[in-house]
């Protein structure tokens, strides 16, 4: 009985042993889930990364928890976007009374204003491929600073995700090229497309502007609506984030339809079509292309259909008359 003891105890040991390393890795604090995926990719398994703002929340209106203090509070690295887009990141770093770093994981990326709001930035880096470079080179550079003895294992990481998204960002130009130009308009809830349309080369319009907590104004709904109008933009999409009520009444009253459900300011769960940054990007691009230009290709292809069945009607409608005419004439004529 002793001995059958004697070998649990040393068995439960030698389980503790092994989980405590898991336990005593250093923490890294993302504030959003994009920023979360990209430095799991960095990290492999030698961090525990977490998050702040939940999957599938929008970070722009989020309210810090306690929860929030205490992951920051036992954290030695903090990593955040920046540009205006964790407004309450201050008050919760000051609240948890952390000695944390903190990184700007978009240090070095050429800002967009704010069309919206004079003196601040458009947040949404991210949106582009290329930006999404000099983020995880920050990651990388942050982590090594953290825990230089596993120096290798950030750079290995580095080298093999850079290269992803390098194909990635190559994929995204090439498909936006495929939808015809005229047509290449993306008009969202929120204005989070900037760099995406700057890198990509697509225009964007948005009822509210690069923050979803601005009240949506009458102005922009009636300006939105004379871009469709006067564009004849096939579709207009939805956010993941966002309520999609607005976008759905206004494809409603302007006849066209919901494109897809895009993903901007949160990657989506395991379960979504968007689980990482790499997918929500892809996933994103993949949508825009099928709404635009497989859209567009349906209009001409119905559009000239319908025009040679009218082409068709007018001519017989003319040559009734001709010839009915023509019998009238000769028939007064032979009288």
């Amino acid at each position: 009985m002793k001995t059958t003891i004697h070998i649990a105890f040393i068995s439960w040991l030698v389980l503790l042993s092994g989980a405590l390393p898991a336990q005593n890795k250093p923490k890294v604090v993302a504030t959003a889930s994009m920023i979360a995926d990209m430095a799991k990719n960095i990290a492999g398994d030698k961090l525990d990364i977490q998050c702040i703002v939940p999957i599938g929340s929008d970070p722009h209106l989020h309210e810090p928890t306690p929860r929030d203090a205490s992951l920051i509070a036992h954290a030695p690295l903090v990593l955040k976007n920046g540009l205006t887009f964790e407004g309450w990141l201050t008050k919760l770093i000051d609240n948890s009374g952390t000695k944390a770093e903190v990184v700007l994981v978009t240090e070095g990326i050429k800002s967009l204003e704010s069309l919206t709001y004079q003196n601040s930035f458009d947040p949404h880096a991210w949106m582009d491929a290329s930006n999404g470079l000099i983020y995880i080179r920050n990651i990388r550079d942050a982590f090594i600073e953290l825990d230089p003895e596993n120096q290798p294992t950030y750079e290995a990481n580095y080298e093999s995700y850079k290269k992803k998204l390098e194909t990635l960002d190559r994929f995204i130009l090439e498909q936006i090229k495929t939808i015809p130009e005229k047509k290449r308009i993306l008009i969202t809830s929120h204005d989070a497309f900037q760099y995406y349309g700057r890198r990509y080369g697509i225009r964007l319009e948005s009822i509210m502007g690069t923050s979803t907590d601005a009240d949506v104004q009458t102005a922009d709904i009636m300006r939105v609506s004379k871009i469709i109008r006067e564009s004849e933009v096939p579709a207009i999409f939805a956010e993941s984030t966002i309520n999609p009520k607005l976008m759905q009444q206004l494809a409603k009253d302007n006849k066209i339809r919901i494109g897809g459900q895009l993903f901007t300011d949160s990657v989506g769960d395991k379960d979504s079509p968007a689980p990482t940054y790499y997918d929500m990007l892809k996933h994103n691009t993949v949508t825009i292309v099928n709404a635009l230009r497989d859209a567009q290709m349906d209009d001409l292809g119905s559009t000239g259909k319908t025009n040679d069945v009218q082409n068709l009607l007018f001519y017989a409608l003319i040559g009734v008359l001709f010839f009915g005419g023509f019998f009238i004439v000769y028939k007064k004529l032979n009288r």
